[in-house]
C-alpha cells in the first residue's frame, strides 16, 4: 500500500504544480488535471507517472490492452477517493475492481 499512497502524491504534486502554473483561478482545476494525466499516461505507458517512478503499471485483469474505457472508468472513481481507499483482499482497490485493472509491481 506505501508504494500505491506514494505513487498518488507524486501525481498529486505534479497535478498541483500544473494547476498553480496554469489555472490558479479555477477551483477543480487541479483534478481535471490529475484526472487528464491519467487519461493520458495510463494506456500510453501503462501507468501514471507516479506508478512509474514507484515501478508499478496498470493493466487489465486478463492481460492485454488497458484500451481507454478502463481509464476512464478508473479515473472517475480515483477523482471520488473514496474508492481508492476501499479494497478486497488481494489489495485491489474498490476503482481497479470495478474498471476490471489491477496494479501490479515491475
Amino acid at each position: 500500500m506505501g508504494r500505491r499512497f506514494a505513487a498518488y502524491g507524486i501525481d498529486a504534486v505534479l497535478a498541483w504544480i500544473v494547476y498553480y502554473a496554469f489555472f490558479y483561478e479555477s477551483p477543480w482545476a487541479s483534478l481535471l488535471v490529475f484526472a487528464a494525466m491519467n487519461l493520458v499516461f495510463i494506456p500510453t505507458i501503462g501507468g501514471t507517472i507516479g506508478h512509474r517512478l514507484m515501478g508499478m503499471f496498470v493493466t487489465p485483469l486478463r492481460g492485454g490492452y488497458v484500451g481507454l474505457w478502463r481509464p476512464l472508468v478508473r479515473t472517475a472513481l480515483l477523482c471520488l477517493l473514496l474508492p481508492a481507499l476501499v479494497w478486497d483482499s488481494d489489495q485491489r482497490g474498490f476503482h481497479d475492481k470495478i474498471a476490471g485493472t489491477v496494479l501490479l509491481r515491475r
